[in-house]
């Protein structure tokens, strides 16, 4: 049977607009052009998923999501809000109200339907197995991205791949700021949490359930749900931040198959334990040789750690910087031995720039750049192994 969507909006064109490109795609189409409208047939109807409007007369989009939130029979509904409204603030607002998702008119149709696609495909209920690993259950595929130094941009690689493996697969995927206080996400994205991974360290490991997990996480427009670091200063306790940090690598694994996690430097109390936890691990370094020479001792140091589990280590090079002095990836390669350079990223400075300011990954503003394909080659790298 076909996946039934709400439409809501008050203008007519763009009803039949939403409702023609969608039913294209084999969706079943409700309409309302009105918020109470919308809320007597979401009602009625049940539907998989609601695609709405914020600027209504009678109740606008802020307000039917909090009422569709409120009630027991539609309130886990998926909803999407597709409007023009495309502050900041109003995503904000957008997300605080319910929403699970955002987006700015106008939107390229096919963007549209990969959101409905991802959203929708993350709505389906996950019945527990009593299966084992061995019988074929897929069980979660982590990817931890270290950096031979601080600054090194693993942030940056990190949030794109997550959101670049998101629309390469359609699947729910998770990624995750483990610095603590040393967050730049929610800024980049725009993006005000109402919880972050600080809250789930304060808490007694017991009380670092899947359930607590995912009340922290916060979900984006790229299809990605995200764990975010805040950036502000405060007091954590060194010596329980590994096992914690385990707990929730642990935790979030139960709630997706792919989780990416932004490690930053090793440098980090409990290295050991996260990234043993791990199935991939990406070590990310500069062209600079002083950077090059740090790499190798890290991979070294990985290595050694994890020498009893099966692993797989690969070197990025990212030149951020478009200096001359810098050597080149067979250079890097006979310097690591070990490890050939796996994807080397350009420095598009001007176009991360850009992406920072409209709020999304560079690989979803600019797909077509080199910076984006690379990471795509990256992404299908991960899903090969992850499958």
């Amino acid at each position: 049977m076909a996946e039934k969507i709400l439409v809501v909006d008050d203008d007519l064109e763009t009803l039949v607009l939403i409702g023609k490109m969608l039913q294209g795609h084999g969706y079943t189409i409700l309409a309302a052009n009105n918020g109470t409208q919308a809320l007597t047939m979401a009602r009625k109807e049940v539907p998989d998923l609601i695609v709405l409007d914020i600027m209504m007369p009678d109740m606008d989009g802020y307000q039917v999501t909090e009422e569709i939130r409120k009630d027991t029979q539609i309130g886990e509904t998926p909803i999407i809000m597709f409007t023009a409204k495309g502050q900041v603030d109003d995503k904000v607002a957008g997300y605080e109200a319910g929403a699970d998702d955002y987006l700015t008119k106008p939107v390229h149709p096919i963007e549209l339907v990969a959101h409905v696609r991802s959203l929708l495909a993350r709505a389906k209920p996950k019945p527990l197995s009593t299966t084992s690993p061995a019988a074929g259950v897929r069980k979660c595929f982590t990817v931890g991205v270290i950096g031979a130094k601080g600054g090194v941009g693993t942030s940056t690689l990190v949030k794109n791949l997550s959101a670049s493996y998101a629309q390469l697969t359609k699947s729910d995927v998770i990624a995750a700021e483990l610095r603590p206080s040393q967050g730049c996400w929610s800024v980049e994205l725009g993006i005000s949490p109402s919880n972050w991974l600080e809250n789930l360290l304060a808490l007694d490991i017991s009380a670092i359930t899947p359930q607590a997990c995912e009340s922290s996480l916060t979900g984006t427009s790229f299809g990605v749900r995200l764990l975010l670091a805040s950036n502000k200063l405060g007091g954590l306790e060194c010596d329980s931040l590994g096992e914690k940090t385990r707990a929730i690598i642990n935790s979030l694994s139960k709630l997706t198959t792919v989780l990416f996690l932004d490690i930053g430097t090793s440098f980090f109390p409990g290295f050991e334990k996260v990234i043993t936890s791990c199935q991939e691990i990406l070590i990310l370094t500069d062209a600079l040789p002083a950077t090059v020479k740090r790499a190798r001792t890290v991979i070294d140091e990985v290595s050694a750690m994890t020498s009893t589990v099966s692993k797989n280590i690969d070197l990025v090079l990212y030149n951020h910087t478009r200096s001359e002095m810098q050597l080149t990836a067979e250079q890097i390669s006979k310097m690591i031995s070990t490890n050939q350079v796996r994807v080397m990223i350009p420095a598009v400075p001007e176009l991360i720039y850009q992406a920072i300011q409209k709020q999304v990954p560079l690989c979803r503003y600019q797909p077509d750049s080199l910076f984006s394909q690379q990471i795509h080659e990256l992404a299908k790298l991960i899903q090969s192994r992850a499958e």
